[in-house]
């Protein structure tokens, strides 16, 4: 059993490195001198803060949210749903959660993306919502299709949820994103295999909950986000390691 006096010391290499030749993207990004530290300010560090109030109930419900009247987005029906944790597993209350995704065909709604999948008018394909008292959160969404993505000549991205978690600032701010339990594309995207432990890729893989799933409607993922600690959630804008 843990207590809160625990240490714990970052794991440095969990994280994938910046510079990973596989996925091409990587070699032009990753920086090539040492990081420079710059100290928070305090518009960093404090405000502005969310409320309840900024969210609306159909925030979270992506299949309706930006759908015509009487009409739903196109799709395998989902509950993506878990809780947000410290390290100690201790829930973490009034969290911003935010998601974005790509349509059933595998398509985000954006000016920049022309794959050949068809745009779905009823799937804005972003949605929030803030966490219970008891670190939980809930998205009814479609399940995203996998794309095509130029990294060579035949490589996929797995079907995935963007994830963006705010503290109590805008620069308090984490994103991941999860993948599908049984997904083939997994093991074979440069992004995912750019991570060097295979229990951390486990951890980004929402699991199937039939105890979760609405009957004759919709399939439940289940998807904790661990915010620090040994068994920690990996964070995209977390380079130096959790």
């Amino acid at each position: 059993m843990t207590s809160d006096a625990d240490y714990y010391p970052r794991d440095r290499s969990l994280h994938p490195p910046a510079l990973t030749p596989s996925y091409k993207t990587s070699v032009t990004r990753s920086p090539r001198c040492a990081l420079i530290p710059l100290d928070q300010t305090p518009s960093e560090t404090t405000g502005p803060v969310f409320g309840h109030a900024d969210i609306d109930p159909r925030d979270k419900d992506l299949i309706h949210n930006y759908a015509r009247d009487g009409q739903s987005a196109i799709g395998e029906r989902i509950l993506l749903h878990g809780r947000v944790l410290d390290e100690n597993a201790r829930p973490v209350p009034d969290t911003l959660l935010e998601i974005w995704q790509a349509n059933a065909g595998g398509r985000y709604r954006h000016k920049k993306d022309t794959y050949l999948a068809s745009i779905d008018p009823n799937f804005g394909g972003c949605g929030r919502t803030i966490t219970d008292d008891q670190g939980c959160y809930c998205f009814h969404t479609v399940k995203p299709g996998a794309y095509p993505w130029p990294n060579n000549a035949n490589s996929w991205r797995p079907a995935h949820i963007h994830l963006s978690l705010f503290g109590t600032a805008f620069a308090q701010r984490l994103i991941t994103q999860c993948y599908f339990e049984g997904d083939p594309f997994i093991p074979l995207c440069p992004i995912v295999q750019s991570i060097p432990d295979a229990a951390a890729i486990d951890q980004l893989t929402a699991r199937l909950d039939l105890d979760s799933t609405i009957p004759f409607d919709t399939v439940a993922y289940r998807f904790d986000i661990v915010l620090r600690g040994r068994r920690s959630t990996l964070f995209e804008n977390r380079p130096e390691g959790n």
